[in-house]
């Protein structure tokens, strides 16, 4: 296996020209992603996850939406200089998405059969009978029971869990390098959430593809993940291996995030802290991106923040010289009480 990432994002800038001035979604990020593996992209909701898979796939909404600098390498070529026709090429072929909404990305005019089909001739020119057959392989490959049968259904007809297996199967119709899953177990049962799960487990095992997971649930994380990336207010605040997030997190956000998890203990549900009956939770709200503060983003929701932490842009270090794991705090790793 290379060593060279599959996906690699350099001081990504992504932003939203207002009539206030310009938003900066995504602000300075930068990861790589590996053949096969899992990265886990974790945060609030607005902390410019979406807007990071979105600026993957050059589809940030315009006119107002744009990548303002930064590099996104995919097999050593940067996306960002690619002309468009060329980006067609990649979009949905080498690179796929499972957009959040299943009901709101599937068109309600047109069969399920019809949507799959569409992308499988598109980018491998087969023709409309060898694509009929692939459409019905993939429904089956995701667990679509009867899929001679349902290729023919329309999205309305469909169960939530049923329309998340039909986005998956077009996202992996062209069998990609590189598969991005914005929330896909959103709005969910439990029960369903874990047979999704299970299915991008089991066609990233097939397909030797590599994931770019975006959620908020830290369960899913814990269960996919093999390197997490913790957003705040656009920023990457910490990034390290799954094992060592849960073992060792530096960032006081991070921290707040994994204290505000039930864990189930002596047969009823408690904190981390088991001293304590109620679960906790992280003080105040995020700033607004149009009226940042100087300094470190989370300081007025932190519990150990010092003048310090208000004066200049907090680096995104790494702990130790040797290690894989970054920071964007001055005090790292200190008020960790979990």
């Amino acid at each position: 296996m290379s060593n060279l990432p599959v996906l690699s994002v350099k001081n990504l800038k992504t932003g939203f020209q207002t009539e206030s001035g310009m938003l900066l979604a995504v602000d300075d990020l930068s990861f790589d992603l590996f053949k096969g593996k899992t990265l886990g992209i974790v945060g609030e909701s607005g902390c410019g996850k979406s807007v990071t898979s979105l600026s993957i796939m050059r589809l940030v909404p315009q006119p107002n939406g744009k990548i303002l600098s930064g590099s996104i390498e995919f097999n050593g070529k940067n996306l960002l200089d690619l002309p468009l026709n060329q980006m067609r090429k990649i979009r949905g072929n080498q690179i796929s998405m499972i957009f959040q909404e299943p009901m709101t990305s599937l068109n309600p005019v047109f069969s399920i059969g019809n949507q799959i089909k569409e992308v499988i001739q598109l980018h491998q020119n087969l023709s409309k009978a060898e694509a009929q057959n692939k459409a019905i392989e993939l429904l089956k490959l995701v667990g679509i029971p009867a899929p001679e049968k349902r290729i023919n259904d329309f999205p309305y007809q469909l169960s939530g869990g049923m329309r998340q297996r039909i986005m998956i199967a077009m996202a992996i119709a062209c069998d990609p390098d590189v598969l991005i899953a914005d929330e896909p177990t959103t709005a969910l049962d439990v029960t369903i959430q874990a047979q999704i799960l299970d299915l991008l487990r089991n066609l990233q095992s097939t397909l030797g593809m590599s994931l770019v997971l975006i959620t908020h649930d830290l369960g899913v994380v814990a269960e996919m993940a093999d390197d997490v990336m913790v957003m705040y207010a656009g920023q990457a605040v910490e990034y390290s291996s799954v094992k060592e997030l849960f073992s060792n997190p530096s960032h006081p956000y991070t921290q707040g995030l994994l204290r505000s998890v039930p864990r189930i203990s002596y047969g009823a549900i408690q904190s981390a802290d088991k001293s304590k009956k109620r679960l906790e939770t992280i003080p105040g709200i995020v700033p607004h991106l149009l009226n940042l503060p100087k300094g470190c983003r989370f300081q007025d929701r932190c519990q150990i923040a010092q003048d310090v932490c208000k004066k200049d842009d907090i680096p995104f270090e790494k702990l130790s010289v040797n290690s894989t794991h970054q920071t964007r705090c001055l005090f790292k790793g200190k008020g960790n009480n979990s």
